[in-house]
């Protein structure tokens, strides 16, 4: 046996929380896997009198967190507090300057700081690990540096974000308006204290922006990701889409093109039949492809007290057998620059619409379509709700700006009542 590991934990919430009882709990076997104990020696949190179920007498307790990060007897610093700025990232940075191992679960400060924080961690030969940061409890980090690493990355996708997941899934089982069913999660305590985190796409994109950089060995580049929450997906779009064999789904989609980097956090529709198009509730998923392995599908919860904690549990277990790698899977000064893509891969897309009842409106719309080159693959229309007739197509791959440019010339036809709604059709 070698020397014990001693840990600072910055944030006792519900990860920070289940940490604790981990390192508790699983005192034996934590050090039968690593060949060292792992110790707690203090803690920091914004309340020290908080009941928080867990006994913590035994540490010693640091009201400011940049203090715990650089006790002498921490060796490995833990930030759970969460926010791109502020105490996280002083704490983090306090400790990476004084060659601290640091782990943490915050995507928001990786998403904002990431490269800074790389070439931070590895010019004071610290670690930076961070799989809790990114779909809880699935080890998809892990998977990208190590596992798949003899792979050049062709598509990285997912659904990233459960809260979202569990809203759509509502709707379409539980035949919810979006209102209705986020009224319900909220209820439930499944969104953030700013819930346009959750169904606004930020969270997820923070995410999806973290394995774009491991999987193509770029900087970390939010700040190109498109993102588009889920606050417009109605009921109509569920079921109509649902007719046609599709889920909707809040989509990640990484993949490197020759027009640059596509990032985007998006509705679109996937294959009811696909894995994706079958994972309901809270769990997220990761889709991954690579040249030598072709596809693998990561499944699992992607948050909560015990897999993310486990997550958490994962890093420090790695840096106490020894293990240290680069923070985006190689050295941080070989990252490039993302060039981001000046256009999106041509997809098929769905259209919803409603057509107003006069001799000819159909074939008005196909022609608004055609003239701008979109082909129609497969059409279907509803019988007529109030004078109107609703109508889908599905149009066969096309670029985004043509199709852009189709649907702003539907007003010109007269036929077409209120706007219609384009979701994306993703290659699953």
């Amino acid at each position: 046996m070698t020397d014990p590991i001693r840990l600072g934990i910055a944030g006792l919430g519900t990860v920070g929380v289940g940490v604790v009882k981990i390192v508790q709990r699983q005192a034996r076997l934590l050090s039968a896997r690593t060949g060292r104990d792992i110790t707690i020696s203090a803690v920091s949190a914004r309340s020290k009198d908080k009941d928080r179920g867990v006994n913590l007498d035994s540490y010693a307790w640091e009201d400011n967190p940049v203090a715990l990060a650089t006790r002498d007897d921490v060796d490995l610093f833990v930030e759970l507090m969460g926010g791109d700025e502020g105490p996280a990232k002083d704490a983090t940075e306090a400790a990476l300057k004084a060659g601290k191992d640091v782990v943490t679960a915050n995507k928001a400060m990786l998403a904002h700081h990431g490269q800074a924080l790389a070439e931070l961690a590895e010019g004071h030969g610290a670690a930076l690990r961070y799989e809790a940061a990114v779909a809880g409890g699935i080890p998809v980090i892990k998977s990208l540096t190590e596992g798949l690493a003899g792979n050049r990355i062709d598509r990285v996708m997912g659904v990233m974000n459960g809260t979202c997941n569990y809203i759509l899934t509502r709707m379409d089982e539980a035949n919810l308006s979006y209102q209705e069913a986020f009224d319900e999660a909220d209820g439930l305590g499944y969104l953030e204290a700013d819930p346009n985190l959750d169904v606004g796409g930020i969270d997820a994109g923070h995410k999806l922006s973290i394995l774009a950089s491991i999987a193509f060995g770029t900087k970390v580049a939010f700040h190109n990701m498109r993102l588009e929450g889920i606050g417009n997906v109605s009921i109509d779009d569920i079921r109509r889409a649902g007719d046609l064999g599709y889920k909707i789904k809040l989509l990640g989609v990484a993949q490197m093109t020759g027009r640059g980097l596509e990032q985007r956090m998006t509705p679109c529709l996937v294959p009811a039949t696909s894995p994706l198009g079958q994972l309901v509730g809270g769990t997220n998923m990761v889709v991954i492809e690579g040249d030598a392995v072709e596809q693998i599908v990561l499944r699992g919860p992607g948050a909560g007290e015990g897999p993310t904690a486990s997550a958490v549990m994962g890093d420090i277990c790695d840096i106490a057998r020894g293990l240290r790698l680069p923070v985006f899977g190689q050295p941080a000064d070989t990252l490039v620059e993302a060039t981001p893509a000046n256009a999106e891969s041509p997809a098929c897309f769905y259209l919803r619409m409603d057509l107003l009842d006069k001799p000819g409106a159909l074939a008005k719309v196909a022609t608004a379509l055609g003239e701008n080159g979109i082909s129609i693959d497969r059409m279907r229309q509803y019988d007529h709700e109030g004078g109107n007739a609703p109508v889908l197509i599905i149009t066969h791959k096309a670029a985004r700006p043509d199709l852009d440019a189709a649907l702003a010339a539907l007003p010109a036809t007269s036929v077409v009542a209120g706007d219609p709604v384009a979701l994306r059709i993703e290659d699953v």
